[in-house]
C-alpha cells in the first residue's frame, strides 16, 4: 500500500551506566525491528547510558564508551533503517542530552534537548545545557555530523520527520510545532518520564493533542522499569498517533523491554495539512526562522509487496465502542433538532414532513419532535403526510400511520395513484412501463403534495435525504431532491439507524419504540416499484445502488482524506476481508465515482442543512465542484486495479 511508514519503538531493559550492554539490547530490537519490516527504530531519552545515571554523567569514561556504542550501532544498521537512539553528547558549549539519528555506517546528525526541566523531581540542569542555540559540527568515529535543535529529517522517497525530547513537550510552544511548519509529517520524542498517578492519561492526551494541533503523526517513546527507583518509577509508556487518533498504544501500565509496531499513513497527514489554511497561513510565517534540512540517502516507506499492519475500520463514520457510539448518535440528535429548532423559530414553528415508513423519514420527524419540544410548541405543529403509491407495501404503510400516532403529530394520508395515473395520461405514458419516468412521476407527484400542503399548513417542507444519497445523488432532481431544510443532509446512512436505535428509548419517543425497532428491521427502498406477489418490498436501494456500508467507507476517504482509488480500494479490501469479495469493492467503487460525478449538479442546488461531521456537501460550505467535471481520471485508475491487489 503507497505512502505508508512502518515505525518501531523500542525499550529495551536498560543498564545503567552500562553503555556496552545496552549497546546489545539496542542490537536486538534492530533485529526484531527488521524481521517486522519497520524502516525507522525510536529508542527513549538517554537510553544508551539510562536516564537516571546522576552524577556519571561527569564521567569521562562514561562519555567515550557511548561513542564508541554509536559507532558500533552504525556498523549493525542494516542499509533500509534509521535508528534515532538517546545519549549524551559532550560539545565544546557543554554536554548536550538528546538523539543521535543513525543510519548503516553513518551518522546523520545530533539534535540536543532544548527545554531542560529542573524543578520537583527533575535537576537535569545539573548535568546538562539546553541546545537551544546550538549549531556545531561534530565527528565520531570518522563520521561527521551536525548539531542543531531544529533539524528536520528527509529520506529520499520524502518521509520527513524532526525530534524533540521529553520536556520540549510540555513547554508552553515546542519545538515540534516550528518543525511540523518546517514540513515535517512525523515527530518523534524521547523521553523518560516517570509514572504518577493519571500521568500516562494526561501524557495521552498531550501527544495526542500535538498531532492533531500539528497534522502530524507522533511518536512517544518513555524509558521503562530498568531506570533506578530509588526515587521515582518509569513506565515505559509508549504510543503513536496520528492527526489526534491513537494508533499504537503499549498495553501494561508499568512496562519494560518491548517493542511497539505501528504503520504510518503519510496520505492522510498530507491530506489534512493541503486542506487547513490555518496551517499553511502559520507554515508561510515560519520562513523568516529557517529550519535546516537534512537528507538521508535511502527510503523508509513501507515497501509495497508487504502488507501493512492496519485495521482500518468498516464503519469510519460509527465508533466501535458501543458507549462511544451512543454518546455520538445522542450528540448528533442533538445537533440536528437544535439546528431546525432554530430555523422554524424564525419561520413561524410548522412543519411539513412526508413519511414513508423508512429510516431517513422517521429520523427526520424526530428530530422534528424535539425541536418543537426545545420551543416549547406543541406538536400538532408537525404535520406528518403518508403519500401511498404502486410501491407502497402494507408493512411501512402501517409503520408511517403508527409512527405519527405514537408521537402524537397531526396527520394525514393522501394517496396519490390517481393523480400519478392522470399525469402518465397527460404525458402520454404507458403504465405497465416501469422505467425512470415511471418511478420520478411519484416522487415529483409527493415533492408537490408536500409543498401545496405546506403553503396551505403554513409551515416548511422538512427534508429526509440523508448524507450518502446527496452523495450518490441517489434522489429525483425537484422531488425528494428539494425541500426548505434538510435536517438529515450531514449524516450518513449507516449512522441514520443507529441514531434511531440511540433514542429510541428515550422517554421522549418510547410510546412509539415498538415501530421504530420494525422501521429498523425494513429493508431501505424507495417503493416506488409494485411489491412482489407476497406484498413484500422488491425494490430494494442496495441491490441497485450498491450497499450503504462500502459506499459511506468510500465517501469518508474521497472526501474526506482525497485517497486515490488504488489506496481507498486497498483499504477496503482489509477493512471488508470476509464481508465482500475484491470483485464486489472494485465494481461498487466504480459506480460510487461514476454517481459522485454525474450527480454533482443535484449538490449543487441542495437545500440548506446542518453540518453534523467533518464531511459535508453543501455547495455553499464545504464541497465546490463543476457539474461538468470529468471522473475519466479516477475511473481509469479503477480500470487498472485488479482484484489481486
Amino acid at each position: 500500500m503507497e505512502h505508508m511508514l512502518r515505525i518501531a519503538l523500542a525499550v529495551p531493559h536498560v543498564h545503567l551506566g552500562n553503555p556496552e550492554k545496552n549497546t546489545l539490547s539496542h542490537i536486538s530490537a534492530i533485529q526484531d525491528a527488521q524481521a517486522h519490516h519497520a524502516s525507522l527504530i525510536l529508542f527513549p531519552e538517554l537510553s544508551m547510558t539510562g536516564y537516571t545515571c546522576g552524577d556519571l554523567f561527569y564521567q569521562a569514561s562514561l562519555l567515550q564508551a557511548v561513542q564508541k556504542s554509536i559507532v558500533r550501532l552504525t556498523q549493525s544498521l542494516p542499509d533500509s533503517m534509521i535508528a534515532v537512539v538517546g545519549a549524551p553528547l559532550e560539545t565544546k558549549t557543554g554536554l548536550l542530552n538528546g538523539a543521535f539519528v543513525l543510519g548503516s555506517h553513518a551518522i546523520y546528525g545530533f539534535v540536543p534537548k532544548q527545554y531542560i526541566p529542573n524543578s520537583h523531581e527533575f535537576y537535569e540542569k545539573r548535568y546538562f545545557q539546553s541546545g537551544r542555540d546550538c549549531c556545531d559540527a561534530m565527528e565520531i568515529g570518522g563520521m561527521p555530523f551536525a548539531v542543531s535543535p531544529r533539524t528536520v529529517f528527509r529520506s529520499q522517497d520524502g518521509v520527513m520527520f524532526g525530534i524533540e525530547i521529553c520536556e520540549d513537550l510540555w513547554s508552553p510552544i515546542p519545538p515540534s510545532s516550528y518543525l511540523a511548519l518546517a514540513g515535517a509529517e512525523l515527530v518523534l520524542n524521547l523521553s523518560a518520564s516517570n509514572e504518577l498517578i493519571t500521568k500516562r492519561e494526561y501524557r495521552t492526551d498531550l501527544v495526542r493533542q500535538q498531532s492533531a494541533r500539528l497534522q502530524c503523526a507522533y511518536a512517544y517513546v518513555s524509558a521503562g522499569l530498568g531506570e533506578s527507583t530509588s526515587d521515582l518509577v518509569f513506565s515505559g509508556h509508549s504510543l503513536v498517533t496520528s492527526c489526534g487518533s491513537t494508533l499504537a498504544e503499549n498495553a501494561h501500565y508499568l512496562d519494560d523491554d518491548y517493542r511497539l509496531y505501528a504503520d504510518i499513513d503519510l496520505d492522510r497527514i498530507r491530506a489534512d495539512r493541503r486542506g487547513q489554511t490555518s496551517f499553511l497561513d502559520a507554515a508561510q510565517r515560519m520562513l523568516a526562522c529557517p529550519s535546516a534540512l537534512q537528507a538521508l540517502p535511502l527510503p523508509l516507506m513501507l515497501d509495497d509487496r508487504i502488507p501493512p499492519s492496519i485495521h482500518p475500520s468498516a464503519y469510519p463514520f460509527i465508533p466501535a465502542d458501543s458507549d462511544a457510539r451512543d454518546e455520538r448518535c445522542s450528540q448528533i440528535f442533538d445537533l440536528q433538532s437544535a439546528a431546525l429548532a432554530r430555523r422554524l423559530a424564525i419561520t413561524g414553528g410548522k412543519v411539513v414532513v412526508g413519511i414513508s415508513g423508512g429510516l431517513d423519514s422517521t429520523l427526520a420527524l424526530l428530530a422534528a419532535c424535539r425541536a418543537m419540544d426545545r420551543l416549547q410548541l406543541p406538536r400538532t405543529h408537525i404535520l406528518g403526510i403518508t403519500m401511498p403509491c404502486f410501491g407502497t407495501t402494507d408493512r411501512t404503510y402501517q409503520n408511517a400511520l403508527t409512527l405519527m400516532d405514537k408521537l402524537h403529530v397531526s396527520s394525514r394520508e393522501i394517496p396519490i395513484h390517481e393523480a400519478v395515473r392522470l399525469h402518465f395520461r397527460d404525458i402520454g405514458h404507458d403504465e405497465r412501463d416501469h422505467s425512470v419516468t415511471y418511478e420520478n412521476a411519484q416522487a415529483r407527484e409527493r415533492t408537490q403534495v408536500l409543498m401545496d400542503v405546506a403553503n396551505d399548513f403554513g409551515g416548511i417542507v422538512l427534508g429526509t435525504g440523508d448524507l450518502s444519497e446527496i452523495a450518490l445523488g441517489w434522489c429525483t432532481y425537484n422531488a425528494d431532491h428539494m425541500s426548505m431544510y434538510g435536517v438529515n443532509s450531514g449524516v450518513p446512512k449507516t449512522l441514520v439507524r443507529w441514531i434511531i436505535q440511540t433514542v429510541c428509548d428515550e422517554a421522549a419517543f418510547r410510546d412509539a419504540r415498538d415501530c421504530l425497532l420494525d422501521i429498523l428491521d425494513t429493508p431501505i427502498s424507495p417503493e416506488l416499484l409494485p411489491p412482489d406477489t407476497q406484498g413484500q418490498i422488491l425494490q430494494k436501494t442496495e441491490d441497485l445502488v450498491g450497499p450503504y456500508t462500502l459506499h459511506d467507507f468510500f465517501l469518508y476517504y474521497v472526501v474526506r482524506l482525497g485517497y486515490t482509488p488504488r489506496k481507498i480500494y486497498a483499504y477496503a479490501c482489509l477493512a471488508f476481508e470476509g464481508m465482500f469479495s475484491h470483485e464486489e469493492i472494485l465494481h461498487w467503487l466504480r459506480n460510487f465515482y461514476r454517481r459522485f460525478f454525474t450527480q454533482q449538479f443535484k449538490r449543487n442546488c441542495m437545500p440548506d442543512g446542518v453540518k453534523i461531521g467533518s464531511i459535508a456537501l453543501s455547495p455553499r460550505g464545504d464541497w465546490r465542484m463543476p457539474s461538468d467535471a470529468e471522473a475519466l481520471l479516477w475511473l481509469t485508475e479503477c480500470e487498472a486495479l485488479t482484484e489481486k491487489e
